[in-house]
């Protein structure tokens, strides 16, 4: 008896080994997110600075559903320059704490990812599912823990699903099927993502009735579905790019102008390393196996003289898509190609057309699976190299200390505080808010409502204390606005050339900026500033409603700049002291 309860349990563990791994990183993520709660280390970059705070200011406002609304940065913003209320994401933020809900956030897309690759994978190989399950869902796993740009985190999970549901919509339309395209958006993102896809599905659609000579209907009405769909759940921003007559800082922004090397290393660096908001970390074992299999594949075809094998090899076709999408990024910064897409389509002035990188994660990996299942399909030895090779991706994306892996910063700087009993420079999501500071701070000066800078700091992190801020961040506003804000930071612009530039040629950032160093505002406990003297117009201030200045950085020219000094605050930990100026 003993001896068959031993054997099942072996037959059970060698079907479903792959469990083993999925549940137990998502319980260790949750567990060490919950347990050091805001005492975890969170990327900072396009996500503290930006999102957290934002969705923060939503719930301080109360705006996540009205309208007709400003929220209190950039001197009052439309609230639907902001993320849209129907997304799952949003949802999150409505109904948990921030740093819950941004946690929550990170546990889910796994569940998303592995989810949506099982979905389609079964699609594809519904035969051959049971034997290829562990390789299904651990691909569908390492996919998932990519540490992608977290506020798009569902936008990338769920893009296997996308791919299902047009599979099965292909195969055999259904309503429930459209239902749920059209659903589809509430994990998705238009700007990012969705416009790209319904590109692709037009290809495709085209692709198909050339092929079989007949129009291929279900996939055009698709797109129709699809693009209701986001302009339903994201009818905020449609109003603004459609609806709106505001020239907004799109019309400003410069592009780099690459020469054609420049070009064609751009498009070989993406290909090998990825982008950071898409950041597959692919180049250490996928990437590799991938380029060998591609090689050894091919050589076989045309050694057997099969270039119909060549042409409709799935894989082959997924490597050309990412090399596709690579080229497109390279181009993008290439000025004439640029500017003839501009030319023939002139609302697309300033859009970054070349974010079809962000499907490479997704493809990477996809291809990554067709390599991996054809090592299942030669036999037990090969299988198990298979098992090995997806492993091994796990643990590359777990270990990489890439910008948004908050895992990895989480445990490296803890177990480093745990063993040298002292705290690394960087601040962890609590202390780079500092809540409890801010609160007493308001309550001393009496803060009302009045408009506010950052000095030192980012201005999110005052917009996430209920704090009005003249500065922010955000990539679509007003122009106007971003010419009289220059008015309060000329005297720093004219003193660092590559400062003004960025903020010229971009202008997303509406910072106060030094007049000395290229940045003051950093996620750590040390001020890195050369020069404490503040260059700013304060009468332009003044005109523009400017009330407060808060500092990490005690200004030597204060009174000459003419402003008073009301006080000076320190965390109760020590890592963040916050100087007020009126």
């Amino acid at each position: 008896m003993k001896k068959w309860i031993q054997q099942k349990w072996l037959l059970w563990l060698a079907k479903y080994w792959f469990l083993f791994p999925i549940v137990g990183f998502l319980v260790f993520e949750g567990v060490v997110f919950f347990w050091y709660g805001e005492k975890s280390y969170i990327g900072v970059h396009d996500n503290m600075d930006l999102f957290l705070a934002q969705f923060q200011m939503l719930k301080n406002t109360g705006s996540f559903w009205e309208h007709g609304v400003d929220v209190p940065f950039l001197g009052g913003v439309s609230r639907d320059n902001l993320p849209s209320e129907l997304s799952l994401y949003s949802v999150l933020y409505m109904i948990f704490p921030t740093y819950t809900a941004y946690v929550l956030g990170l546990l889910l897309k796994v569940l998303i990812a592995v989810f949506s690759f099982r979905l389609l994978a079964k699609e594809l190989y519904p035969a051959q599912y049971p034997a290829y399950r562990p390789l299904i869902y651990m691909t569908g796993f390492v996919y998932g823990i990519l540490n992608v740009f977290p506020a798009f985190g569902f936008a990338f999970a769920s893009m296997p699903l996308a791919a299902y549901l047009l599979v099965r919509i292909y195969k055999n339309k259904s309503k429930r099927l459209y239902v749920a395209l059209f659903l589809y958006p509430l994990v998705s993102y238009f700007s990012y993502v969705g416009i790209f896809l319904l590109g692709y599905i037009v290809i495709a659609a085209i692709w198909m009735s050339v092929r079989d000579r007949r129009p291929a209907w279900s996939l055009w009405i698709a797109v129709v579905v699809l693009a209701l769909g986001y302009v339903v759940c994201e009818y905020r921003l449609f109003g603004q790019m459609l609806l709106s007559d505001e020239v907004t800082i799109r019309s400003s922004i410069v592009n780099a102008k690459l020469s054609a090397q420049e070009v064609l290393s751009e498009i070989v660096t993406v290909w090998k390393e990825g982008i950071f908001h898409a950041d597959g970390v692919h180049g250490k074992i996928v990437l590799p196996v991938c380029v060998f299999y591609f090689i050894i594949n091919n050589v076989c075809y045309m050694r057997k003289n099969n270039m119909r094998g060549v042409l409709h090899d799935r894989f082959n076709f997924v490597m050309l898509f990412i090399v596709f999408n690579c080229v497109v990024y390279g181009l993008y910064d290439c000025a004439p190609v640029r500017g003839l897409v501009e030319f023939l389509i002139p609302p697309l002035q300033g859009w970054q057309f070349n974010r079809t990188i962000w499907f490479n994660p997704f493809l990477w990996y996809a291809a990554f699976f067709l390599v991996l299942k054809r090592l299942y399909d030669m036999g037990v030895i090969q299988m198990w190299i298979a098992n090995a090779l997806i492993c091994l991706a796990v643990l590359v994306v777990i270990l990489a200390p890439t910008r948004y892996n908050d895992i990895y910063h989480t445990c490296r700087n803890r177990a480093y505080e745990h063993f040298h009993g002292t705290e690394v420079d960087e601040l962890s999501y609590g202390q780079f808010y500092a809540v409890d500071l801010f609160r007493k701070i308001k309550e001393d000066i009496g803060y009302q409502g009045e408009w506010s800078v950052a000095y030192g700091m980012h201005p999110a992190v005052l917009e996430y204390n209920d704090i009005a801020t003249l500065d922010g961040y955000l990539g679509f506003y007003s122009q106007q606005y971003k010419e009289d804000f220059r008015e309060i930071i000329a005297p720093a612009l004219e003193r660092v050339e590559a400062t003004r530039i960025y903020y010229d040629d971009w202008g997303a950032r509406v910072y106060l900026y030094s007049g000395t160093d290229l940045s003051i505002v950093s996620a750590t406990k040390t001020v890195y500033a050369t020069d404490y003297d503040i260059y700013m117009d304060v009468e332009s201030f003044r005109k523009l409603g400017g009330k407060y200045i808060f500092s990490r950085i005690k200004l030597t020219n204060a009174e000459e700049a003419g402003l008073e000094l009301l006080g000076s605050y320190t965390s109760e930990d020590g890592s963040y002291t916050v100087h007020v100026y009126r």
